[in-house]
């Protein structure tokens, strides 16, 4: 099976040279540009249990042409060495995948600038040395091979890699939302490959799935690297969410002790701090609510109203 990663260098034909004049600020001579041919992914199950579709790797055939490669998803604009000027789907004769599809290729060419910066990074790529690589886009839809669900509208609790009954569970990414970049990685996902997915996840609907797999698991569970970042964000989302319920719980605890002391203003207020302390916020809300309706069901008293006098004349409303 060919790999995934850089192929080799190839030589510039003339329409390759007119592709690439699309994405440059200026006409460079041809022997000042380097050209390689990278197979980014492929339809075949990966270590993670997942696999694009066919029609996934059709759609980011369109996605992945102009997209720059950079070195281990690297957000810096100075880690930019590459960029795709062309995109094709391969089907790889005689070779199927894992669950008994044709095997195909997402092919890219990409170009970059020799330079005395570059030098070493094609040098590397030449020598075999700078190979594998990843991609990073998003996938609308997760299909699971067990059940047939989507995970990212109904919810999966089966867990990648485990067998059910004959079946064997991974998932198929479909439906491409974006192509964002791809990355030279030392560490592939593909069995002989050099793909490591990176997807963007929208809203919470991944993380439902992990929490899923880590209750449901009966033994040893091991998670993917974009897994454990999701889990940690997570985490710093439930830290500062129980920051503000703490503020929350300290402002309920003012209000009922306040209208505790309101409807018993005989007994002390330490008394009320003490056991509105121990409450859960459920309690104190209930308790809140409660006294809020108390309180409001007894009329107020004006300040300025006068005493009434014993000797009070009955009638006199009636008196002219």
């Amino acid at each position: 099976m060919t790999a995934f990663g850089v192929e080799k260098s190839v030589s510039l034909c003339d329409e390759d040279y007119e592709k690439i004049r699309r994405y440059t600020q200026k006409d460079f001579d041809r022997d000042e540009l380097f050209v390689f041919n990278v197979n980014l992914c492929s339809n075949d199950i990966d270590r993670d249990y997942e696999k694009f579709s066919l029609s996934a790797l059709n759609e980011m055939k369109s996605l992945f042409e102009g997209k720059t490669g950079i070195f281990d998803h690297s957000m810096k604009s100075s880690d930019q060495i590459a960029r795709i000027f062309d995109t094709r789907v391969e089907k790889q004769e005689g070779c199927k995948t894992a669950d008994g599809e044709d095997l195909y290729f997402l092919k890219a060419k990409a170009y970059m600038v020799k330079s005395d910066d570059n030098a070493g990074i094609i040098r590397d790529i030449e020598a075999g040395i700078k190979k594998e690589v990843s991609v990073s886009c998003s996938m609308k839809s997760r299909v699971c091979s067990v059940c047939g669900k989507d995970s990212r509208t109904s919810g999966c609790g089966h867990i990648a890699g485990k067998v059910y009954g004959s079946k064997q569970c991974y998932y198929t990414l479909s439906d491409a939302g974006d192509a964002y970049e791809w990355s030279f990685v030392a560490v592939p996902a593909q069995r002989n490959a050099g793909v490591t997915k990176s997807f963007r996840i929208k809203g919470d609907e991944a993380l439902e799935n992990i929490i899923k797999a880590i209750k449901s698991a009966d033994g040893d569970l091991t998670i993917t690297k974009s897994q454990s970042r999701e889990i940690a964000d997570y985490i710093t989302c439930l830290e500062e969410d129980s920051q503000i319920a703490g503020q929350y719980r300290d402002e309920l605890v003012k209000e009922v002790t306040r209208l505790f002391c309101k409807a018993l203003p005989k007994v002390e207020t330490k008394l009320f701090s003490s056991l509105v302390g121990v409450m859960t916020a459920k309690e104190l809300i209930s308790f809140r609510d409660s006294l809020q309706k108390s309180e409001d069901s007894v009329p107020p008293k004006p300040q300025l109203a006068g005493k009434a006098t014993k000797n009070q004349i009955k009638n006199s409303q009636f008196r002219i």
